[in-house]
């Protein structure tokens, strides 16, 4: 079983118009999505469907119904041996032959080993969708196992036709860490679907800040996250511990929301902070309004890789950020103006300074530059011209 989509007739009208016939390998839960890589996936697939024939194979515990531009087929169970599943690669072997797929497209290396059994029974082309630099980002949050993950990493990335890079410093790493030969690196940046700055920031903050009984006179500072994800949890006791802290001294008065879910309990939902105007919103299923809301995003994380997509998504809806130059990596300076502020790593007096410095200031708006990069249909027109 599969889901269609709801137009009728799209495979044949796409046969005539000669659209490329694409599968797209997601080995997880992305529909609806709740984290930035599943909400990359989402409006990658989105985006891609309106230009393509798309089909897109997920696991069994996706909302098929999501899928409104694409076919959508559940053929990864969502046990974690859908890993190892050889009959789930079967499965992708002979939807790739029944609709002829030209190519296939795996999210994350993790599926790498299907490369083996796709080479033996298609003439498919195959193309890595990376995320970051997997092994790296385990490497910076502890996992001892990072070196066996590289060793496979790179021998999945080189058995592919082409790899999709998030960022430049991801590409630079295949090439030159890897030896992945650069030509078969394309760069394809975490989109986003605004065009043009929104025009509804001030009516955002009002509505958000008379939800949660906050002074909307007093800047608004914003951070959200998986709280179970070891970085971004570190990044929130940094705003607690040491960014707060600055700004109390230096007695810079505002509001900090903190959105995210799976927050451990020892953090009491950080009801001892409600007095200095820090509060918990736990998971808000409108995280664009949030973000919105907000004068300043905020970004002080250390660890983890690739480019950090809520930074993307606040500079597209023109809110400030200030960032960690660990936490600005993927992003360059002439993309976001004076939208964004990096500090060094670990200069919290710094980076309270910045934020003191950023509202002071008269709000610039994102550069149309950074439109024109990182609008969805832009990414994937340029995207299918390359593949």
């Amino acid at each position: 079983m599969c889901c269609r989509r709801s137009l009728l007739g799209m495979e044949e009208i796409a046969a005539e118009i000669g659209m490329k016939k694409i599968l797209n390998i997601v080995p997880y839960t992305f529909l609806p999505y709740t984290t930035g890589g599943q909400k990359l996936i989402a409006h990658f697939n989105a985006h891609l469907g309106k230009k393509s024939e798309l089909h897109v194979a997920g696991t069994t515990d996706n909302d098929a119904s999501l899928a409104n531009s694409y076919t959508f087929h559940p053929l990864l169970s969502k046990s974690r041996w859908r890993y190892v599943n050889v009959f789930s690669c079967f499965k992708s072997i002979r939807l790739i032959r029944t609709k002829k797929i030209e190519t296939v497209i795996i999210e994350h290396p993790y599926l790498g080993w299907m490369i083996l059994f796709f080479r033996m029974f298609t003439n498919v082309k195959i193309i890595c969708h990376t995320h970051n630099v997997e092994s790296q980002r385990f490497r910076s949050i502890g996992k001892k196992w990072w070196r066996l993950l590289s060793y496979y990493e790179k021998i999945v990335l080189r058995h592919c036709d082409k790899i999709f890079c998030i960022t430049e410093e991801d590409r630079d790493f295949f090439v030159h860490n890897m030896n992945i030969l650069e030509e078969k690196c394309l760069i394809v940046p975490y989109g986003v679907n605004e065009k043009h700055p929104p025009d509804d920031k001030e009516k955002s903050k009002h509505v958000v800040c008379e939800k949660h009984q906050l002074n909307p006179d007093l800047p608004l500072l914003f951070f959200n996250g998986a709280l179970d994800y070891q970085p971004n949890r570190e990044a929130l006791d940094i705003i607690l511990h040491k960014i707060h802290p600055q700004l109390q001294s230096k007695d810079f008065k505002c509001n900090i929301l903190i959105a995210g879910r799976n927050l451990p309990a020892s953090y009491k939902h950080l009801q001892a902070y409600n007095h200095s105007n820090i509060l918990y919103t736990g998971f808000v299923e409108d995280i664009s309004m949030y973000t919105k809301a907000a004068d300043i995003l905020l970004n002080p994380v250390k660890s983890g890789g690739g480019v950090k997509t809520k930074m993307i998504e606040a500079l597209a809806l023109n809110t400030s950020v200030i960032s960690t130059k660990t936490g600005a990596a993927g992003i360059s300076p002439e993309e976001y103006g004076q939208k964004m502020k990096t500090v060094s790593d670990g200069d919290w007096n710094a980076f309270a300074n910045e934020i003191i410095k950023l509202i002071s200031m008269a709000q610039a708006s994102t550069p149309n530059a950074f439109y024109e990069k990182y609008f969805w249909g832009n990414i994937i027109e340029n995207m299918l011209t390359r593949i």
